[in-house]
């Protein structure tokens, strides 16, 4: 699969910044750059990450006005992978509030930008450590380099400053990380991130009867993009640190992140080498450090999103507030597969710097005036709100509720190829699909979501899926969640190489949702599957489809499929047939949230 990868490396040169939204980075006219709102100046620090010292290169933005005796709270922000502070997106964060009267530190990641150290995937104690060094600069207890200090920033405490953190994809996880280490960050907003990179890269949809020790179906064409944007940066940032290097069998990331990609790459799971996969992905998570976050988050994830799809940032969410912890979400209509470089009208446009003009950017205004400026006043927004692209007007794209849609609505799987919402009328029967050795169903191709080339529309192969379809609906069904499905296949093959000793030996599949035209189109919403390594297929299994926001129109058809393979995605070891058999009193069972009558 890896070797695949290289013919796509100039497109991905200019693509993989794009976690935010890439114009002309701001120029400097020396150490510092003024306008009548704020200065604009150049710093390095050398902080402490992960038991060595790093570079961190920054830009400090100081609204006019601003000093010991008039302090201001500070918002930092750093890039999405591939990035630098320079960003389109990062620079204009800078800019809008340094106009609003917040001081702003933007500062590349560390291995990127002229940044030192390796990339070490947003780890807390490497990533997160050195975001609290810079944490002390703000709070007055550490000089930049050059001797530069902070004395206008608010204080809540002696070398407490009141901080908050925005940005999006790397920029966001970190966020995460920082708050995990360091409880003086005061609001969060990340967008667009991940809660487990684990069920990023590799995702297993499967739930119960051991799913969580099996791996799942390697999204290779997202990982490989993002690790040779990594291992390439000699070609797009000359004369690096030194510290930026790391060996030649894994350049410019962590060991461990190199070992990961390896063992993804590789095709095979053996047991040990599973165990160190997922518990290293697991442990630069915020999964695996969620309890130690207290700052209130408002999480925005895109539902235009195969690399971090909305239940990330739903399992997020669901973490924080039943620990305590203040949060609220929001699905906005763009993530990394759609809509970034051109955000639909009124919907948030990081790189146009100017967040009070969208229902996004004024419920991020709010967070930060009600965190940061402590106005007790402002109404920060219900729970979770979510856009609907079937709403024309701009102004009210936003539906609104405090709590998250529940899965109330059940159609059978009939031996007959129909969605019933009688299990009475579930017929009995059993049909069957069989996988070859080359990929037979397409969702997206990754580097077309990436770029905004053309990409094939989503299909699938006769003989190589099964498919249950709904009668025509009589009203608008609108789904808003995460939809379900319980299901029991047959695999003879699956069964005897299950218990091998290595995971890719047992059965996978794609499940996924469509919506059914009347004249015969189908559309795959965004494009998004649920992969599953069955964990064992003598049982029943669940699986969780990744989360939507779709209106299936009166007079449309829902079709639900699970399919043999996906050419983003690396599939089944050999040939293994699949059976599902029907009955009205054991058949799979599809569960969806459906809001409003």
């Amino acid at each position: 699969m890896f070797r695949r990868a290289p013919g796509i490396r100039a497109a991905l040169a200019l693509a993989l910044t794009a976690p935010l939204v890439l114009t002309a980075p701001l120029v400097l006219g020396g150490p510092a750059a003024a306008t009548d709102q704020y200065t604009v100046t150049a710093l390095k620090f050398t902080v402490p990450a992960g038991g060595r010292d790093c570079t961190v290169d920054a830009d400090l933005y100081r609204p006019a006005g601003v000093d010991r005796a008039h302090p201001a709270p500070a918002v930092m922000a750093t890039n999405g992978f591939g990035g630098s502070k320079s960003d389109g997106a990062t620079d204009s964060v800078g800019k809008d509030f340094a106009r609003r009267g917040y001081a702003v530190l933007v500062y590349s990641g560390l291995g990127f930008g002229r940044s030192g150290c390796l990339v070490s995937l947003d780890d807390p104690d490497v990533d997160g450590t050195a975001a609290s060094g810079l944490i002390d600069f703000l709070a007055g207890t550490r000089a930049a380099d050059d001797g530069t200090r902070a004395d206008f920033v608010t204080l809540d405490a002696k070398g407490d400053p009141r901080v908050g953190m925005i940005g999006g994809s790397y920029g966001g996880a970190i966020q995460l990380a920082t708050a995990a280490v360091d409880h003086r960050v005061d609001a969060l907003v990340p967008l667009i991130t991940w809660n487990d990179l684990a069920y990023s890269l590799d995702p297993n949809n499967a739930a119960g009867n051991g799913s969580r020790s099996v791996p799942g179906a390697f999204k290779w064409q997202w990982t490989n993009g993002f690790y040779l944007m990594g291992e390439t940066q000699p070609l797009t940032v000359p004369g690096l640190d030194p510290t930026r290097i790391n060996s030649l069998a894994c350049l410019h990331f962590v060991s461990e992140a190199c070992a990961m990609i390896r063992t993804l790459n590789s095709g095979s799971y053996p047991a040990g080498a599973t165990a160190d996969l997922l518990a290293y992905a697991h442990s630069v998570s915020p999964v695996s450090y969620l309890n130690r976050v207290k700052a209130p988050s408002l999480l925005v994830q895109g539902q235009a999103d195969s690399l971090f799809d909305l239940n990330e940032a739903t399992a997020t969410y669901r973490t924080l507030t039943a620990q305590g912890t203040t949060a609220k979400m929001i699905w906005q209509s763009w993530g990394h597969s759609g809509g970034m470089a051109h955000p639909a009208p009124g919907e948030l446009d990081l790189s146009q710097g100017d967040l009070g003009s969208s229902y996004v950017g004024g419920r991020i205004l709010a967070w930060f005036d009600r965190y940061l400026l402590r106005r007790k006043d402002v109404d920060t927004g219900p729970a979770f709100a979510y856009y609907r692209d079937w709403i024309t007007d701009p102004a009210h794209t936003y539906a609104t509720t405090n709590q998250l849609p529940a899965l109330d609505e059940k159609l059978y799987l009939s031996g007959d190829g129909k969605l019933v919402g009688d299990r009475a009328k579930v017929a009995r029967g059993s049909r069957g699909y069989a996988n070859r050795l080359v990929p037979t169903s397409h969702s997206e191709n990754s580097l077309s979501a990436m770029t905004g080339l053309p990409d094939p529309a989503p299909y699938d192969t006769a003989g190589t899926y099964l498919g249950w379809t709904s009668e025509p609906l009589t009203r608008a069904t609108d789904v808003v969640g995460a939809p379900r499905a319980t299901l029991r296949v047959v695999s003879p093959q699956a069964r005897r190489t299950q218990n091998s000793g290595d995971a890719a030996d047992n059965l996978v599949l794609f499940a996924k949702l469509y919506d059914l035209a009347p004249d015969g189109s189908a559309t795959l919403v965004h494009r998004l599957v649920a992969p599953v390594r069955v964990p064992d297929v003598t049982k029943s299994f669940t699986v969780g489809l990744p989360g939507i926001v779709h209106r299936f129109a009166k007079g449309h058809r829902l079709r639900f499929v699970i399919a043999a393979s996906d050419d983003a995605y690396t599939g089944n070891r050999g040939i293994k047939p699949v059976t599902v058999v029907s009955s009205p009193k054991d058949t799979g069972v599809l569960e969806l949230p459906v809001v409003g009558g």
